[in-house]
């Protein structure tokens, strides 16, 4: 039997292999990559959710989004409710590269699991949900 993490670990290397080459242009880590496509539906989000999307812990997090922010992607300011809490957005470039991010995130997605049965792609994210617990 093929072991789940060693067939998540390939998938995973190959999936960066594949962002990496069609995403060189930007020049952006698999980090920044991850981050970029979770915020692509421009809803601002704290750092601990941002952290929580992206599997990072915030303290993880903090040196990747000020990377972003240095490149001018997104901007972080207070949250309006919770003074203890940093609101992340992006910028417009940051929304333009983050939609071309996710439509790339996506396309990949599409071709890997063109012919799979929903049913199994949907058990498929339920293991991974499971390993992410």
């Amino acid at each position: 039997m093929v072991s789940t993490i060693l067939a998540l670990q390939r998938a995973t290397h190959i999936t960066l292999s594949r962002l990496g080459h069609d995403l060189a242009d930007l020049a952006l880590t698999p980090s920044e990559i991850n981050v970029l496509a979770n915020l692509a539906d421009g809803a601002d989000r704290t750092v601990t959710s941002l952290g929580q999307a992206v599997g990072s812990r915030p303290t993880t997090l903090t040196g990747v989004l000020d990377r972003l922010e240095r490149r001018a992607l997104i901007t972080r300011s207070p949250h309006p409710t919770d003074r203890r809490a940093v609101l992340i957005s992006l910028t417009a470039a940051g929304h333009e590269t983050a939609t071309r991010v996710r439509a790339t995130v996506e396309e990949i997605e599409r071709h890997a699991l063109a012919g799979l049965p929903p049913e199994s792609v949907r058990a498929a994210v339920a293991v991974l949900e499971a390993l992410a617990r």
